[in-house]
């Protein structure tokens, strides 16, 4: 599926999320706090859009997707980049390599998410943090309520005209409202064994930035 879209995924994204995707990766950013020769570990990174800012801060960051055809985008588009394919459930990387490891809108699409935050401890220094983008569950009832009358009326529509693949987005849609909310997804990432979790929202809930780190 992610390999149809690979090719507009960042401009249909940005296009559907009215441009505050672009705010949620500085969001991003600041939370990882990118520091010059750090190890990152940027998960579900598709074409690199999320990595590259890790890099311009000096990080050594490795951008990991489990879609071939995003990775092939990404190396064409931003060569200096290291990009690796690999599940998410089963990372092909030893224990204890990164300093950080963050995931931005992946976990939803991880078949079983808990082991996927098991194994993104496994690979994490300890010491090390987690940062976790997602999306969520909007705090007011009259914003959530527009909220899902777009994800599942308006966002397809708007995917036809933008996307290579709009039946992705429906998926996309449908996962977002099974999504857990904010509260609950702590608990996955404690139960995975990380320590001191917080999160908090950005734009009323819709999405959500937990952060965590490894004890």
């Amino acid at each position: 599926m992610f390999d149809d879209v690979a090719r507009r995924y960042d401009i249909t994204n940005e296009i559907l999320s009215a441009g505050q995707a672009t705010r949620w990766r500085k969001a991003v950013v600041k939370a990882v706090d990118p520091q010059p020769g750090e190890k990152i570990l940027d998960l579900a990174a598709g074409t690199g859009t999320s990595t590259r800012p890790f890099k311009d801060a000096g990080a050594d960051p490795i951008a990991c997707d489990f879609s071939p055809g995003m990775i092939e985008v990404g190396r064409e588009r931003q060569p200096d980049l290291t990009f690796v394919e690999g599940d998410a459930m089963d990372l092909p990387f030893e224990d204890n390599q990164f300093d950080v490891t963050t995931i931005s809108f992946g976990l939803r699409n991880i078949a079983d998410p808990h082991k996927g935050l098991r194994e993104m401890i496994r690979v994490t220094k300890p010491g090390g943090r987690l940062v976790v983008c997602e999306f969520s569950h909007p705090t007011n009832e009259v914003i959530r309520k527009g909220y899902l009358e777009y994800l599942m009326k308006a966002l397809p529509e708007v995917a036809k005209a933008t996307s290579s693949n709009p039946e992705a987005y429906v998926y996309l849609a449908e996962s977002i409202v099974a999504w857990p909310n904010q509260e609950e997804l702590s608990t996955w990432i404690q139960d995975a064994g990380w320590a001191c979790v917080q999160w908090r929202d950005l734009s009323g809930g819709i999405v959500a930035l937990h952060r965590a780190t490894k004890p």
